[in-house]
């Protein structure tokens, strides 16, 4: 079967990719950039890619092959707090602009599911798309899910980090709103299952796990599973507002994403019908369940795709592609170089720094840069890495973006994400006589820049002069 996948680089895309791939269908990837594709080599041997922005307004030359099936997984509401539904909407026009002039039989559509008249802003905007993609000239299946639980999913890893790291919570009353969540794997199964289904045209089915729960005792079981003491006070004064500065602050998410979640968990989320499970014949695990196999995944380090490395979890929405090529004029540069005796470790060395490895040398002062940077509203530390060794182009490194990550080249190029009055980029590359180079770059704006850089120059002595040695092997 032939089938194009739309937000291939997402959480959901980047768990279906494999599935579908093991099950010998023909993928087309469908991303704004290639190269921030994050998949290994012997992946992207099996699929084909094509490049294209649905924002954009469509261009209708060398267009891929007809498809049997596509899978609609493009989703803004992380990217803007203002206009995300407009783009949503965009998005879902051109689609069905492409569409039309390729030739799909069927579109699968991942969405929320709706039980209020009045919707948050992220729900209207999903239930909008919905009915624009209705309008294309395909068969449509829509998917609605509420919460979804697995490894790297932003409500599994908000949850997270909200139970580990207060054992005391003081939470706002929606908290004790209704939902239904449901494991990743249960959402895989049901988005395959549907794929060229008759029975499933032309039609819209909720998907949940077995468990109706509200925020409050999602909290609580996830830390009874874990054995972690909680306790949590609910009071009526906390305003949304107020709440995404809380989550904000308190866990991994955006504040972009903080607020639109908030918006969406004063709803309640409630599976209407179970049609789509006896039609398919799947059980769907329970949330506890669904925690319990999220940190098998963890603890053999076979989490797949997290949500901190979509491109919306960065302070910009851009093309990172033009930041490849580091500038040389007008630039700041602290260059460091080293001979090394052992290939492999140093490149390990390299292609582990970050996350839980941490970056070599004074780590506390990174962690202080980290602070300051989310105080500010930038991304902090909060992201770290998905894997502890791999890492691939497009991915997110605790503040910074990783522009190019390639061992046969022996180069990491890393692009700073992190609040900053100009752009930075750090480097390591090993050349053909086995020196490692070390080189930050940065690229001032303004005056400002240029003092930001200078008063740091101090500390860039001892952070880069010991990272580098504690690499070299």
């Amino acid at each position: 079967m032939r089938i194009l996948l739309t937000g291939a680089n997402g959480y959901v895309g980047k768990r279906l990719l494999p599935e579908l791939l093991n099950l010998g269908h023909e993928v087309v990837c469908c991303v704004r950039n290639a190269n921030r594709l994050g998949l290994d080599d012997v992946t992207l041997s099996k699929i084909s890619i094509w490049e294209t922005d649905f924002l954009d307004e469509p261009d209708l030359k060398s267009l891929p092959a007809k498809f049997d099936a596509a899978y609609y997984l493009i989703h803004s509401m992380s990217s803007s707090n203002a206009d995300f539904d407009n783009l949503e909407a965009r998005s879902a026009r051109n689609f069905n602009t492409y569409a039309d002039a390729i030739g799909i039989t069927q579109v699968v559509f991942l969405s929320g599911i709706i039980n209020d008249a009045v919707l948050s802003k992220h729900l209207q905007s999903r239930s909008d798309v919905e009915d624009i993609l209705y309008q294309g000239h395909f068969k449509l299946t829509v998917l609605r899910a509420g919460i979804i639980v697995g490894s790297g999913s932003s409500s599994f890893e908000i949850i997270r980090d909200l139970c580990e790291k207060l054992p005391v919570m003081i939470a706002p009353k929606w908290i004790l709103t209704n939902t239904q969540p449901i494991a990743i794997r249960d959402v895989m199964q049901y988005l395959i299952g549907v794929l060229l289904r008759e029975d499933c045209y032309d039609d819209s089915f909720d998907i949940a796990g077995p468990n109706i729960l509200t925020y409050k005792e999602m909290l609580l079981l996830y830390a009874k599973t874990r054995k972690i003491k909680l306790w949590i006070i609910t009071v009526p004064v906390m305003t949304p507002k107020l709440s995404s500065y809380w989550l904000y602050f308190v866990t991994s998410t955006s504040y972009k994403l903080a607020s639109n979640l908030v918006e969406s968990m004063k709803m309640e989320v409630v599976a209407r019908d179970k049609r789509l499970q006896h039609i398919l014949g799947i059980h769907p695990i329970s949330y506890v369940d669904a925690i319990k196999l999220a940190f098998l995944k963890i603890e053999q380090n076979l989490v797949i795709s997290s949500w901190k490395d979509s491109l919306s979890s960065s302070r910009s929405s851009g093309d990172l592609q033009g930041y490849i090529q580091v500038p040389v004029f007008g630039c700041l540069k602290d260059k460091k170089s080293l001979a090394i005796t052992d290939l492999e470790k140093t490149m390990d060395n390299i292609f582990s720094i970050g996350g839980d490895t941490g970056w070599y040398y004074g780590d506390w002062m990174w962690r202080i840069r980290g602070h300051m940077d989310k105080a500010f509203g930038g991304v902090g530390l909060r992201r770290g890495r998905t894997h502890p060794t791999q890492i691939h182009s497009g991915d997110s490194l605790d503040f910074w973006r990783v522009l190019l990550a390639s061992r046969q080249e022996k180069r990491l190029l890393l692009f700073a994400e992190m609040k900053l009055p100009g752009e930075a980029w750090l480097e390591f590359y090993i050349d053909e006589k086995n020196v490692l180079h070390q080189i930050a770059t940065f690229r001032p704006r303004g005056i400002w820049g240029r003092l930001y850089w200078y008063s740091l120059v101090p500390f860039h002595f001892f952070i880069f002069g010991g990272m580098i040695k504690k690499i070299a092997v």
